[in-house]
């Protein structure tokens, strides 16, 4: 009986279905689904489908494609558990981020290429490859692990999970589970694994900035009347101090962190050039997971090739901001429309839209699913036990599933490592790395029905 294997019976299994399994990888990857406004939503329905015929294949008996008004189809399979075994929910979701121009691909982002022991594509690691680490585990047991099981395999995350939280209101019979898998982050380093313990929130808002109600000449008028896009970047910075640390006051820090990394390879897995340098002050994961971060991801205003001497009237920019664990959102949505509004350069007019709002969370990583998690990990890793890491990125609805199932233990897992670039172009998937992710989450199920 599967609930009887071994370690050893258990690794064998899943060398033994992951060949398959990584066919199932690369027929996810070459469906674009992008839940985006202006992409295709035939798509996101094609992949959720791809997602279902891969659960029934796997084993798994009640599989439906579920979405609530205004949402992307989810899929949710169950298992039900054996008598006296626990539930565990496995979460992952198929649609993916906008593969952005072909021209910076090495190779097609919706054709799988496998070259130096990697597997490039839109969706390889974020997040295709979480629902087949998922598959792997069902299929190492076939179809019959040893604890009750839930897939559920969201359309929509990359676009902010915005039905989400009615989803889990709409169908909270039907996903109840004692443990939570959210295979959605990342790993330490390859050869290190992690379990994902803080991450920080986000808000971003857009500011505006007028001086004129219409263009005038620069020659005419320049020297006198300030134009929208200086009075733009002058507000924008005062948004750090000058060591490039948040001046937006109001806004908390979360204390230190037990691991860090060295200068030498953050500026080699970011690519940052020679000469550079890093902002802000403490260490580097301080600074990245426990502490607020100010971005301004876009400006608009006339393009160069657009430009004529005139005072530019008016000009706009989005302004992100992450927060460290423990920072109300709506607090920090405040003082942010605090500070731009109240430092307008010279008399600008300054206006500020809110954007989109999404909650940090910490996680208590103790107790039995923790003890079983950091067992199998360390087993599937040959020895190496997982660190418990913070990331700088958000994942709002980590939150969502905390709210929705108070009692429920969380565990936030991944198969990325630093080098994926998710979200970018040629991202890609560490193939040895998602091998010891499958034999993870088998071992997981393994020993919490041990449990």
């Amino acid at each position: 009986m599967p609930s009887s294997m071994t370690d050893a019976e258990i690794r064998a299994a899943v060398d033994r279905v992951l060949p398959s399994v990584r066919e199932d990888l690369e027929r996810l990857v070459r469906v674009p689904g992008i839940a985006f406004p202006g992409f295709d939503p035939a798509q996101v329905q094609r992949s959720a489908e791809l997602v279902a015929d891969l659960c029934r294949q796997a084993g798994v008996p009640e599989v439906q494609i579920l979405r609530v008004d205004g949402g992307q189809p989810a899929v949710v399979g169950r298992i039900p558990a054996p008598p006296g075994a626990p539930t565990v929910l496995l979460y992952a979701h198929h649609d993916v981020q906008p593969a952005g121009a072909e021209a910076n691909w090495q190779t097609s982002p919706f054709e799988p290429t496998e070259r130096d022991g990697r597997l490039w594509g839109r969706g390889a690691a974020d997040d295709k490859a979480g629902i087949a680490a998922h598959l792997a585990a069902i299929r190492a047991f076939d179809g019959n692990p040893p604890v009750g099981v839930t897939l559920f395999i969201e359309g929509e995350e990359e676009f902010g999970s915005p039905t989400l939280d009615g989803f889990l209101h709409e169908y909270a019979d039907l996903l109840a589970a004692d443990v939570l898998v959210l295979a959605d982050s990342g790993n330490w380093d390859i050869g290190v694994p992690a379990l994902t313990t803080s991450l920080r929130g986000l808000v971003d808002c857009y500011v505006e900035v007028r001086t004129l109600d219409h263009a005038v000449h620069s020659g005419m008028y320049g020297g006198v009347i300030p134009d929208a896009l200086t009075c733009l970047c002058r507000l924008l910075a005062t948004l750090h101090d000058e060591a490039g640390n948040v001046a937006v006051a109001g806004l908390t820090e979360s204390g230190p962190t037990d691991v860090d990394i060295t200068e030498e390879r953050l500026r080699t897995e970011s690519g940052v050039l020679d000469g550079v340098q890093l902002i802000g002050t403490g260490t580097i994961t301080e600074r990245n997971w426990h502490k607020p971060a100010i971005s301004v991801l876009g400006i608009d205003c006339p393009t160069i090739k657009d430009a004529s001497n005139t005072l530019v009237p008016g000009a706009r920019a989005k302004v992100s901001l992450r927060l460290a664990p423990g920072q109300d959102t709506e607090a920090a949505m405040a003082a942010m429309i605090e500070h731009l509004e109240s430092r307008a350069p010279w008399g600008a007019h300054v206006s500020v839209a809110r954007g989109e709002a999404g909650s940090a969370y910490r996680i208590d990583a103790t107790g039995p699913a923790y003890e079983a998690a950091r067992s199998a990990f360390t087993a599937a890793w040959d020895g190496a036990a997982p660190v418990d890491m913070g990331i700088g990125g958000s994942i709002p609805f980590v939150a969502d599933f905390a709210d929705a199932y108070p009692k429920a233990a969380i565990l936030v897992t991944g198969v990325e490592d630093p080098d994926s670039r998710a979200h970018g172009a040629n991202e890609s998937l560490h193939l040895a790395e998602w091998r010891r992710a499958c034999l993870a989450e088998a071992l997981l199920l393994a020993k919490l029905a041990s449990q």
